[in-house]
């Protein structure tokens, strides 16, 4: 609130802020230092830090407006599907069958990922010990 007071005042002073005098005719106001433009710092001009509430905050938003996609994307699709895996076969909704397949796409990602990951740690255990 405060800036937007400031920049409010650089437009257009305000009586206060001009001496007490409004101005007549072609003269020009005079301008008194403002104890906010006395007290500006270089607080004023940095950036605000990214933190990682923030980028919880972000993330939490981004996963709402995904999960409002999907829902919107599983109404839609409610036909019934006739589906054939490995000798099982069923109707189910199309949009739970995508469902079905997009969760064993993630779990399969998450078990190689998991894998590699451990990997590499073994390989680099070593070498942190020997250059202590």
């Amino acid at each position: 609130m405060d800036i937007l007071h400031r920049l409010r005042n650089r437009s257009e002073p305000s009586p206060e802020t001009a001496g007490g005098t409004a101005p007549h005719g072609d003269e020009a106001p005079a301008t008194a230092p403002r104890p906010a433009d006395v007290g500006s710092s270089i607080e004023d001009s940095r950036p605000v830090p990214v933190t990682r509430t923030s980028v919880a905050w972000a993330g939490v938003w981004a996963a709402a407006l995904v999960s409002i996609a999907f829902i919107v994307f599983m109404l839609q699709n409610t036909t019934l599907t006739q589906v054939s895996f490995l000798g099982l076969h069923g109707t189910l909704p199309l949009a739970v069958a995508m469902l079905i397949a997009m969760v064993s796409g993630i779990l399969l990602t998450l078990v190689l990922g998991t894998a590699r990951i451990t990997q590499l740690r073994r390989l680099a255990r070593p070498r942190r010990r020997h250059n202590r």
